[in-house]
This record gives C-alpha cells, sequence and structure tokens, in this order.
C-alpha cells in the first residue's frame, strides 16, 4: 500500500487497517490518522509514535499492559504471532520455555507490565540476554525502554505494511 493510499482512506477504515499497529490499542491509530496526510511512510511512522508519546502515563501504561507475554500461551495478535515465529518463539523447548515463562513471572511481578522487546530480527539467546539484563533495571528506566520498544514495533509494522 503506499502513503497515498493510505491517505485517501476513510477515517473508520484507516482505523480498521492499523488499528492493531499498537498491540490492541486502537487510539494510536485513530490519534496518528488526525495527523494526515502524510508526507511519506516516516512521516506516517512519526505520527504513530507522537501518539504514544503525547498519550499520558495512564494511556502508555495500558498499552504497555496490552502486550502479550513473549513466548506465553495466549492468543496472539496477528502481527505478535508472526514476529514471535520469526524470532522462533513458537518452537521453544520444554527447558527454554520454562525460562521464558519464569522470566515473564519475575518481570511482570517487578514492573507491573509484560517483557516488551521488537524482536523481529532477533533470536532467542538475544531476547533472553535482553530478558536478563533489563529485569535488574529501575522502574522508571524500565517503563522508557517499555516504550521505546513499543515504538520500534510500530515502526517495523508500518514498513511491513506501507511502501517506503
Amino acid at each position: 500500500m503506499t502513503v497515498d493510499e493510505v491517505n485517501a482512506l476513510p477515517n473508520a477504515a484507516f482505523a480498521a487497517l492499523f488499528g492493531m499497529i499498537a498491540e490492541h490499542s486502537q487510539w494510536v491509530a485513530e490519534e496518528a490518522a488526525t495527523r494526515r496526510p502524510f508526507a511519506g511512510r516516516e512521516a506516517m511512522v512519526a505520527a504513530f509514535q507522537a501518539a504514544v508519546a503525547g498519550a499520558g502515563r495512564d494511556a502508555q501504561l495500558a498499552l504497555l499492559r496490552q502486550h502479550p507475554d513473549l513466548a506465553g500461551r495466549a492468543k496472539l495478535a496477528e502481527d505478535s504471532q508472526r514476529e514471535q515465529a520469526g524470532a522462533g518463539l513458537d518452537s521453544l523447548t520444554a527447558e527454554e520455555l520454562e525460562r521464558f515463562t519464569r522470566l515473564n513471572d519475575l518481570y511482570r511481578a517487578r514492573f507491573g507490565i509484560p517483557f516488551i522487546l521488537a524482536v523481529k530480527g532477533a533470536g532467542k539467546a538475544e531476547i533472553l540476554s535482553a530478558f536478563e539484563q533489563r529485569i535488574a533495571g529501575g522502574h522508571e528506566e524500565e517503563f522508557a525502554t517499555a516504550l521505546a520498544q513499543v515504538l520500534r514495533i510500530i515502526r517495523f509494522r508500518i514498513e511491513d505494511r506501507v511502501d517506503g
């Protein structure tokens, strides 16, 4: 899809097509739509990212909490399923699954949000390493890191859908 086609979409069609870019948080797409027309794909990415960055902390926290656990058993949104499969998280050994489950539980208990990492291009070892490094971080630092990862995920998902 081209940026011109994106710009021509009615608001409802835009929201339907891009509402899952930010994991079950259609408000991000709705806010980004108000910034059309986009001059290019990079402007579209910036609009989505600005919607997240400009939201209040409560909305940002709700957005973070919408993300699934990595390698979790919950039903995943199509994008998350594809991204996690690409990182090999759909074919873990029993030992790897136990490790991911333990880290997910520890992280969520410590920070009150799921561990969020843009896994596109990453492998299991890289993801586990990031998990173990970040679990020792501070609350504010980790909130900011999780939001930064959401912004990367948004970028990747738009790049997958819209021609540059």
